[in-house]
């Protein structure tokens, strides 16, 4: 044991932390073993409560993880034997007693990754394998979950409880998938690790921008992921594709944590290694047969990595690409990325007039409408730009992107009238 911890709040603000950053990745070790949901859910938050008497008298465990988990495990056990539920389970958790779930980092890519793979099980719809991700992979609150969704909370909670039924009463294994059966459920597995990564770099709620956990998480899943199907396509290009965009993680906020656009970004500080290794999944893709959603993203990636400016970058070949995923797969937030690379190719008001399109789709976001006011800026419609600046700052619930769409509405003043 290290130097007792000097009292009760400095330990609940450790327990904090380790909620924030390690419980998706000790739910994924503790659903593995138990296969019950809500059982680990229960037992993990159990194992943080006695955490805070007995890390208060004894001080900090020499892995806070490994003692949570140990402390969990017994737990689940106990509650088994108390309602009497002597079923299959019980034997085999009783013999892994002395052998708690390991917290090694090897070891913890494979629990998290199969239990990616049972959340991305086919009785479940898109939808529910992403939420059901994010709430027991990354340890994203419900709320938090909701927002992304576009939902209110109580209405996430439900949609969460039927998805652990579903899985439950379908006995999905919370194992990686034999090869052979993989490949039927890579686009799913992609899918939800793209969506941790997104929710990573760019979060959806709180005060912080990047949460970097988060990124980190989703770098180690998808190259892991690439292990598993080195033969993929696919499974390369969202390698690629994550860690180029990741490269220029430090260089996306300021010191005090607002965006910085890409534009305005100092290229030098993007990750060198992170480049090189996404280009080597890139190349690896497209060495292989099809062409995918993250071979084409990963493409872009890969221009704006190559690209020595903003002004240097081939925009016309970025806004054809994204015709090329919005031809497989069309969606406002493909035709909004597109419309920006036609305004550097072809001008504010061509990037403007097909950003108004969007205008009013039930996908409207924050995004569509700060990009609209940027171009209106550009032309000189300062007042409009106002009003979209308004738009967008009614629609984020992120407080780091919302003081930065104040701040850039504030540095453009309506000209006085004479």
């Amino acid at each position: 044991m290290t130097a007792p911890a000097s009292n009760a709040i400095a330990v609940t603000k450790i327990l904090g932390k380790l909620a924030r950053e390690e419980q998706g990745r000790l739910l994924s070790i503790l659903i593995g073993k138990l296969r019950d949901f809500q059982l680990a859910e229960d037992v993990l938050q159990d194992a943080m409560v006695s955490a805070v008497s007995h890390w208060g008298r004894n001080g900090l465990p020499a892995s806070p993880q490994a003692w949570l988990l140990q402390v969990a495990y017994r737990k689940a056990i106990d509650r088994i034997r108390r309602q009497r539920r002597f079923d299959e389970r019980l034997p085999g958790l009783a013999a892994e007693l002395d052998d708690p779930p390991s917290h090694g980092d090897e070891r913890l890519g494979e629990d998290q990754l199969a239990l990616i793979a049972g959340c991305a099980h086919p009785a479940l719809d898109a939808e529910a394998q992403v939420a059901l991700t994010l709430r027991y992979v990354c340890g994203l609150t419900t709320e938090q979950i909701a927002h992304s969704f576009m939902v209110p909370s109580e209405t996430m909670k439900k949609r969460l409880t039927r998805a652990k039924a579903k899985i439950s009463a379908a006995g999905v294994p919370f194992d990686i998938p034999d090869r052979h059966r993989l490949p039927e459920r890579l686009t799913a597995v992609c899918g939800v690790i793209y969506a941790v990564f997104n929710e990573g770099y760019a979060s959806s709620v709180g005060s912080d921008l990047v949460r970097g956990s988060l990124c980190d998480e989703a770098v180690w899943l998808s190259e892991l992921l690439c292990g598993l199907a080195p033969d993929d396509g696919e499974v390369h290009g969202l390698a690629g594709l994550i860690l180029l965009t990741d490269s220029r993680r430090s260089a996306r906020t300021d010191a005090d944590g607002l965006p910085v656009l890409l534009e305005d970004q100092d290229r030098s500080t993007w990750d060198s290694a992170k480049v090189a290794r996404g280009l080597a999944h890139l190349a690896r893709s497209a060495s292989l047969e099809g062409v995918g959603p993250y071979r084409l993203m990963g493409s872009i990636a890969g221009l704006h990595a190559r690209s020595p400016s903003v002004e240097e970058t081939p925009w016309a070949r970025i806004a054809g690409l994204y015709g090329a995923l919005i031809a497989l797969h069309d969606s406002p937030v493909l035709r909004l990325n597109q419309a920006a690379a036609l305004a550097w190719s072809e001008g504010s008001a061509t990037g403007l007039a097909l950003m108004d399109q969007l205008v009013g789709e039930p996908d409207d976001y924050s995004y569509l409408h700060s990009s609209r006011a940027a171009l209106l800026v550009k032309l000189g419609r300062v007042d409009e730009a106002h009003a979209a600046y308004d738009r967008a700052i009614s629609l984020t619930s992120n407080e780091a992107e919302r003081r930065w769409m104040m701040l850039r509405r504030s540095e453009h003043p309506t000209p006085r009238t004479s």
